[in-house]
């Protein structure tokens, strides 16, 4: 549970402030210089429902086919060489990061910005481990609790710290070998594929270069990212694994070097696109990439996806 309920949520989200953008001027996407209580209560009414909706849409779409439980921990930190953990990470910045960009956009101050906004995505994906809790298919994780903190962590402390977001999570992924040995656990299609196959999903920390280096000629919108991926993982134990061929795959981490672009670094007055940018901006583009494993060292890429 981490990509899933952060793509249905996120999703709702853009869907909704779409749909404002494009049926409003351009003065209506600028963010409020002064507190306005309408688009505060807007704000707070629309993240309620948005994600009312999706709690109680995954209780019925994902839990309703496994049986209910007592409520109960798991330690699965083990689990996908901790791919599911890092991902969490990235859900509960990003779902902040919005939370907080909406009430920018209302005027609320940093504090409500930062309690509140931030808070958006550490309450909604611990409401998530709740219903986890009550699965007998799975259970509250604490290792997904502190990835939640982690990942809101990283938000707050870098808007109390530079005011400013230097060092962004980013996702990508491909398509791997690896989902046609095990569809039903690792996806059919690809849409299922990019939520189900950690083998081919990467995380990124994305740096801006120029914003540790103010005075410096770096273009504003570069940046240097460093990649967490793993490979080999039919499932999320290797004593899970079953028989595919001669023997299972091998599992093995990979860690990545790359160019990105920050998107919010683009220069435009246009709050549209800068809506734009900001929802794109949790995408990795593809780029000359460097990587390493310890089981087949280093691996130069002209086009990492």
């Amino acid at each position: 549970m981490n990509l899933k309920e952060y793509l249905l949520l996120s999703v709702l989200f853009i869907l909704s402030f779409q749909s404002f953008s494009q049926s409003k001027i351009e003065s209506f996407l600028t963010p409020s210089d002064t507190l306005n209580k309408k688009r505060q209560n807007t704000v707070i009414v629309t993240e309620t429902a948005l994600a009312s909706a999706t709690l109680l849409s995954l209780n019925q779409i994902w839990y309703a086919d496994y049986p209910r439980s007592k409520f109960h921990f798991i330690n699965d930190n083990n689990e996908w060489l901790q791919m599911d953990k890092v991902g969490h990470m990235y859900s509960a910045y990003h779902l902040g990061r919005f939370g907080a960009e909406m009430l920018n956009w209302s005027g609320a101050d940093q504090k409500k910005q930062l309690i509140y906004g931030a808070g958006l995505g550490f309450a909604f994906l611990t409401a998530v481990e709740v219903l986890d809790g009550y699965s007998s298919q799975w259970g509250a994780s604490p290792g997904d609790i502190i990835a939640n903190a982690t990942g809101t962590g990283l938000y707050v402390s870098q808007e109390l710290l530079w005011k400013e977001q230097r060092i962004i999570p980013k996702f990508s992924f491909h398509t791997t070998q690896y989902a046609s040995m095990r569809p039903n656990l690792l996806g059919k299609s690809l849409n299922e594929q990019i939520l189900k196959d950690y083998n081919g999903q990467t995380y990124w920390l994305s740096v801006n270069l120029q914003s540790f280096a103010k005075e410096s000629k770096i273009p504003k919108w570069l940046n240097v990212a460093f990649g967490y991926g793993a490979e080999g993982m039919i499932s999320g134990n290797v004593q899970d694994d079953i028989p595919i061929s001669v023997e299972n795959p091998e599992r093995y981490r990979q860690f990545f070097l790359s160019f990105d672009v920050n998107l919010a670094k683009i220069d435009t007055k246009s709050h549209f696109l800068k809506t734009i940018f900001s929802v794109f901006n949790t995408i990795k583009i593809p780029a000359p990439t460097l990587e390493y494993s310890a089981n087949k060292g280093f691996k130069a890429h002209a086009l990492y996806f």
